[in-house]
């Protein structure tokens, strides 16, 4: 595998305050990485600057080869091409159904017939099972439901990059499980690469290939879920308490 993504030290502040204090790691092609950390220690952050929604106060965001918080509108166009965002809320527009606002970005954004857009978004659905809601309305499904709707706009232009943010938040503990087995899915069968900010520890012990540890705006570790369950970094092991609940 080559590594297809790269933070090179980055450092974002904002009004002259660190969130984002000399990141670096690579995701490799075809991998699964979830990032995982303490509420504000700069996960979201981090995928914004993967789409130039936020540029780097210093180091460098690399998508393959492309130094995007640099380069040329043209270049960034093709790079955003490449990437789908699943929102944390789904971000679905109401007054259109499932199968419209997948459809939106193809619309929106491409030269396809609207032969071409119907059979990808059917193929979208199809991939994130969701294909019998396709003429309902965000009000009429349900949230597990909304966030596969969102996946399937998020893939609908066949990005080779996915973006997810907290794509379980909100949903009970089965509905989780299904959007992480969705994700897992559509990395294997579409050769996606996948970043996941998530909360959901066990989800991402689960699906991911690596999990990265923010914590004050620091990569403290990444590593295998075998090897991070193991480590024995005093950081990643408070992390895990607590999210198990204890104290340590």
């Amino acid at each position: 595998m080559s590594s297809l993504i790269e933070f090179r030290d980055v450092v974002k502040k904002f009004n002259g305050v660190p969130v984002l204090n000399g990141v670096t790691f690579s995701v490799e092609k075809g991998e699964v990485l979830c990032v995982v950390g303490p509420s504000g220690t700069g996960k979201s952050v981090t995928l914004k600057h993967l789409v130039r929604l936020l540029t780097p106060t210093s180091g460098s965001v690399i998508v393959d080869g492309v130094d995007i918080s640099s380069c040329g509108d043209d270049e960034l166009v093709k790079i955003r091409d490449r990437i789908g965002y699943l929102f944390q809320g789904g971000a679905l527009l109401a007054w259109m159904t499932v199968a419209e606002n997948v459809a939106l970005p193809l619309e929106e954004c491409t030269k396809l017939s609207d032969l071409e857009i119907a059979v990808r978004v059917r193929h979208a659905l199809r991939a994130v099972e969701l294909t019998a809601a396709a003429d309902k309305y965000p009000a009429e499904i349900s949230g597990g439901m909304q966030k596969r709707a969102g996946l399937a706009r998020a893939v609908v232009r066949e990005s080779d990059i996915v973006l997810y943010d907290e794509p379980t938040s909100g949903l009970d503990p089965v509905t989780s499980i299904t959007i992480n087995r969705l994700i897992k899915k559509l990395n294997k069968e579409l050769g996606i690469t996948s970043i996941v900010v998530t909360h959901d520890m066990q989800g991402a012990l689960d699906i991911a290939d690596r999990i990265l540890l923010l914590k004050g705006g620091r990569v403290v570790e990444c590593s295998t879920p075998a090897e991070f369950t193991q480590s024995t970094n005093p950081d990643v092991r408070e992390f895990l308490a607590a999210m198990k609940g204890e104290t340590i």
